[in-house]
């Protein structure tokens, strides 16, 4: 399949799922299902350290009140979560992260209702955001709008300005990325394939050298774990 004819077929169901949750709105008006800290992190992060709950409330946006209150169409799940829930989320709390939002009420002159916005946002089907400064109108509605959690998001900026306007590459550097396989790593490693570079990315684990080399086109990947000089395997 074509990218295009993916993209095509990705909006399609985007736009089914809208009309489907816009006739089951009322329905849904006393419903918020929402992820709950409930148990201290002290390492990885597990199942047990979460739980899904259903609120019978649902947040409002008061007129004037400078918040919105938005329905959540798509959350990002990348690494930095986990530093989000270890020292930002008090337990017992709703956990946050990045997301693509539709607003349903607005108490703030610079959104409307039916904007679609992107910004820091709870794991919730309906969240009260009180400080709308970290969000942004999504202008451009050609694309998914689950790359705006990944490609077009957080970590597609990061990537592109670290790159770009941080490395400042040239056509035929050779371009060493750590933590390849995240989030920003990943797509750091794409954008200098593009620009003409030879890449070489490090992660933690074999599945992950493997994703890098075989799917991502890194020249070369190797596992750090595995390496007892780091300044050799780079050689």
């Amino acid at each position: 399949m074509c990218l295009t004819s993916q993209i095509q077929r990705e909006r399609e169901r985007e736009r089914e799922r809208m009309e489907k949750e816009n006739s089951n709105a009322s329905a849904e008006v006393m419903r918020n299902k929402q992820v709950i800290y409930r148990e201290k992190v002290q390492g990885s992060l597990k199942e047990t350290h979460l739980e899904v709950r259903t609120s019978s409330e649902r947040p409002k946006a008061d007129k004037d009140s400078g918040a919105i209150m938005v329905k959540n169409l798509y959350l990002a799940c990348d690494p930095y979560n986990l530093h989000l829930i270890k020292f930002s989320t008090q337990l017992g709390s709703t956990v946050s992260g990045y997301g693509v939002a539709r607003v349903l009420e607005s108490g703030h002159p610079n959104f409307k209702k039916g904007d679609l916005v992107l910004g820091l946002t709870r794991w919730e089907e309906y969240s009260l955001i009180t400080a709308p400064k970290t969000c942004f109108k999504i202008e451009h509605t050609d694309v998914p709008l689950s790359y705006y959690t990944g490609l077009l998001g957080m970590p597609g900026l990061t990537a592109y300005a670290g790159f770009f306007e941080v490395c400042s590459p040239k056509k035929g550097d050779t371009v060493f990325i750590s933590a390849a396989s995240g989030a920003v790593g990943q797509l750091v490693g794409q954008f200098a394939k593009l620009f003409g570079c030879y890449v070489v990315g490090s992660a933690g684990s074999k599945e992950k050298v493997d994703l890098l080399k075989n799917k991502f086109g890194f020249d070369d990947a190797f596992n750090y774990k595995e390496e007892l000089d780091l300044d050799a395997a780079l050689k």
